[in-house]
């Protein structure tokens, strides 16, 4: 890790005085998944929405990753570890941890925590409140992989109001102008036509699929056209044995 940077300045009495500021290469420090799903839950939100923005270069995308926000830019006060977040209009590179005195004073715009028997009292309590309060988070969302619970908030006027669900139980984000909803268990994006927005590993599933439909159409084609060729051949042996035929019989079909 480099060191801190130092900054000498002369006091009034002409006293120098050395003024400390935190490295600028802050590492996450989030504990531990509380499950298998926690972790794939996390990686399937971000994979797939890199993926559906893959072109998109003005963004962030991550989760399990401390941010930072001391008003007073020390490591040790003032951090929380969304389970998966995005902050818009920012570079779209790899981070060890978003920093925000770092990051133009930027907080996350959209959080989604993933509730658990040990962390539900916290993403519904304090961290509500201070995702309102001081991140002043558009949208926040939680979901319970368990009870399936999924509810969501938009900023208004500086409180969160409840998102109402579609009939379909999916909610609104603002921010990502998509849709969420649980979707076999799991929390998934939506576009705004309703349509599930497919992971890496779904898409890949589907254009094998599409690559295995097309070879059977090719393989099919060809047992067609082979088919086709048989009948032609047959039908030219036939035509050569009919005139075989006349000629015994001292017939000439030419001259018929």
């Amino acid at each position: 890790m480099s060191e801190p940077a130092t900054l000498e300045i002369t006091s009034c009495d002409n006293l120098d005085t050395e003024i400390i500021f935190p490295p600028g290469d802050l590492f996450s420090d989030e504990p531990p998944l509380e499950s298998d799903f926690h972790r794939d839950q996390i990686e399937l939100l971000i994979r797939t929405l890199k993926l559906w923005w893959r072109e998109k270069q003005d963004f962030y995308a991550s989760g399990n990753l401390t941010i930072y926000y001391s008003p007073n830019q020390k490591k040790s006060a003032d951090f929380r570890g969304p389970d998966f977040f995005v902050v818009l209009g920012t570079q779209k590179k790899d981070r060890k941890s978003w920093v925000v005195w770092q990051e133009e004073g930027k907080y996350p715009h959209i959080i989604v925590e993933i509730l658990s028997r040990t962390t539900a009292a916290i993403d519904r309590g304090l961290k509500k409140q201070i995702y309102q309060d001081t991140f002043r988070t558009p949208d926040y969302f939680w979901f319970d992989p368990v009870t399936l619970e999924f509810r969501g908030f938009h900023l208004v006027d500086g409180k969160y109001q409840e998102i109402q669900p579609t009939s379909a139980g999916q909610l609104w984000s603002q921010q990502l102008e998509l849709y969420l909803g649980v979707h076999e268990n799991k929390l998934r994006f939506f576009t705004v036509e309703n349509q599930l927005i497919p992971s890496p590993e779904e898409i890949a599933t589907q254009e094998q699929l599409r690559a295995q439909q097309a070879e059977e159409r090719a393989q099919q084609a060809e047992e067609r056209a082979q088919q086709a060729e048989g009948r032609t051949q047959q039908a030219e042996q036939e035509i050569i044995r009919l005139r075989e035929m006349l000629h015994a019989q001292g017939i000439n079909p030419e001259n018929s």
